[in-house]
């Protein structure tokens, strides 16, 4: 029986965020508070009571391994992402989204250090919340250097090297409360250039040392924002020398070419099942169908089964049904 598992974020409840703030800038990189609707006083709470409900709809979906739904999160960078030092947050600076547009970002003003835990607590009350497998994402140094700007090191390479100490640093503390560690690389298909330049040795220095399964994880970007996305990947085959044992990449609403999974031959491939896209729940025999396509190019003891990337901007009864959907079909449908 295949593994299935979710890539990161579930949807938020509405008496939790409002949604319709996230529609002007759907993957905050700097701070958004005013996504709330909790005040600051009750908003952990109201957050653990948001991380027990999207636990639950996992559980009964069948998923093997869980996230917390990144229900803490006002995007899957910004939480890790502004909480190191040697930023200054009152004075963002800007940089060029993967979609043109200018858009607020980190300003580096000195050097990248991670002060404290950000995800522990978020892993521990995960870990109280069920009896499965779990899993912990953080952005990646070659994303959060893409997306930062750079006032201090001025230099690329520098600062996506002291990004990697900063996420090597948190991911061993988390090491010992989680079974899988995910870092978030969206970039590196937006950028493949620059990723070929240092994007390797990044992601190695990010993941030193650690010896539970680890995912690297690239996307087309959300289907809330990206409705058209390429037919291929222009970064991927370059990961299978990398030190991540899992590679997490979205094939359905792409409708990728899966010929291209004989290109990382010594990695486990988290494959994106699940068109986001799509505002109806696939069928469980649909669902099989993408996976027998991918059985023809990949061995299942190499195979995980995912949406192809978060699922926070759907409708949470929808994302509940092509979850279910998902475990069904990965069962043979």
């Amino acid at each position: 029986m295949l593994t299935t598992t979710v890539v990161g974020s579930y949807p938020q409840p509405r008496w939790l965020v409002d949604h319709e703030k996230f529609r002007s800038n759907a993957v905050p990189r700097v701070r958004m508070r005013e996504v709330w609707r909790v005040p600051e006083p009750l908003l952990e709470e109201a957050q653990d009571d948001a991380v027990r409900l999207a636990v639950r709809d996992m559980e009964r979906a069948g998923i093997d391994v869980l996230t917390d739904g990144e229900q803490r999160r006002e995007s899957y960078f910004n939480q890790f992402a502004t909480a190191l030092g040697g930023l200054d947050l009152d004075r963002p600076g800007t940089a060029i989204a993967r979609t043109g547009r200018p858009t607020r970002v980190p300003r580096v003003v000195g050097p990248i250090v991670r002060e404290r835990s950000v995800l522990a607590r978020d892993a521990r009350v995960l870990r109280s919340a069920t009896d499965r497998s779990i899993k912990i994402t953080v952005p990646g140094p070659f994303t959060m250097t893409q997306l930062a700007q750079d006032d201090y090191y001025k230099d690329e390479e520098r600062l996506a090297m002291a990004y990697a100490d900063a996420v090597n640093a948190e991911l061993r503390e988390l090491e010992p409360l989680v079974d899988v560690l995910q870092i978030d690389e969206p970039y590196m298909q937006a950028r493949p250039d620059r990723a070929r330049a240092y994007a390797i040795p990044a992601i190695d220095r990010a993941l030193a040392g650690i010896t539970r399964p680890t995912a690297v994880h690239l996307c087309f970007g959300y289907a809330f924002t990206v409705k058209e996305k390429p037919s291929g990947y222009s970064f991927l085959g370059e990961l299978d020398r990398c030190r991540a044992t899992q590679i997490s990449i979205e094939a359905a609403q792409p409708r990728l070419d899966l010929s291209v999974l004989s290109s990382l031959p010594s990695k486990t491939i988290v494959l994106g099942v699940l068109d986001l896209g799509d505002a109806t729940a696939e069928t469980p025999a649909v669902v099989a169908d993408r996976v027998r396509a991918a059985l023809r190019h990949v061995p299942e003891q190499r195979l995980v089964i995912a949406p192809d990337c978060g699922m926070k901007h759907l409708p949470r009864d929808l994302a509940f049904a092509k979850l279910r959907a998902m475990v069904d079909g990965a069962r043979g449908g």
